[in-house]
């Protein structure tokens, strides 16, 4: 297993009005966040709050590339972001204690925090489709360039870390600074890994190993 220090590039926030970071993800432009009772869609660039929608939002955030995906308990509503409307909704049976949420192959895929693990889901019907058993409580859970990511945070150690898909084998680390929570967790394509900072209130940029792309 590779492991080494993260390196953060940049850091938003702590943003008023907002208790904690919960869920985060990209639409190739904004960054989203949870934030409880509402969405919030962050400008990376000037690092504004360039507008709000709503909805329950206690937990993961995942984008297709027309919506958004929202986790609040084990409700998935999913979500037209210009407007907020709540397109439809899917219940999760049986998986309490979700946190992370990403999509990737047509499907969403869940972090379930106390019993580390990530859930393929079924995103019509909720039907888990496949388990990935993580060592660690899972919070945000990302998928890139053929590789899945989660974020951890357990006994104040937080770190990001990339595992197989099918055997849930550690095959990266990367460690984040002593007290440094990592809540929701999001990639984008160039080498960003955006970092929900849960009560923090920040969302936290580290570098993604072995990408390309300039720094922001």
């Amino acid at each position: 297993m590779k492991q080494k220090p993260a390196e953060i590039i940049r850091e938003y926030g702590p943003f008023p009005g907002v208790d904690a970071v919960h869920g985060v993800s990209f639409d190739g432009q904004r960054v989203w966040f949870a934030s409880g009772d509402r969405l919030n869609a962050l400008d990376p660039e000037s690092g504004e709050i360039v507008g709000t929608l709503d909805v329950a939002a206690d937990a993961g955030t995942a984008f297709d590339g027309r919506h958004l995906f929202q986790l609040a308990g084990t409700v998935i509503r999913k979500i037209d972001p210009q407007t907020g409307e709540v397109l439809g909704t899917v219940e999760v049976p049986g998986l309490g204690g979700a946190s992370g949420l990403a999509w990737a192959e047509g499907t969403l895929w869940i972090g379930q925090y106390d019993d580390g693990r990530i859930h393929q889901v079924d995103p019509e019907t909720g039907a888990v489709l496949r388990t990935v058993e993580s060592s660690r409580f899972v919070t945000g859970v990302t998928w890139v360039d053929g590789q899945l990511w989660h974020g951890t945070w357990q006994d104040e150690v937080g770190d990001v870390r990339r595992i197989d898909p099918e055997t849930g084998e550690v095959l990266e680390r990367l460690v984040m600074p002593a007290g440094v929570e990592v809540s929701g967790l999001e990639a984008d394509r160039s080498n960003r890994m955006f970092c929900g900072g849960g009560s923090s209130r920040k969302v936290r940029v580290i570098r993604r190993p072995g990408s390309s792309g300039a720094t922001p």
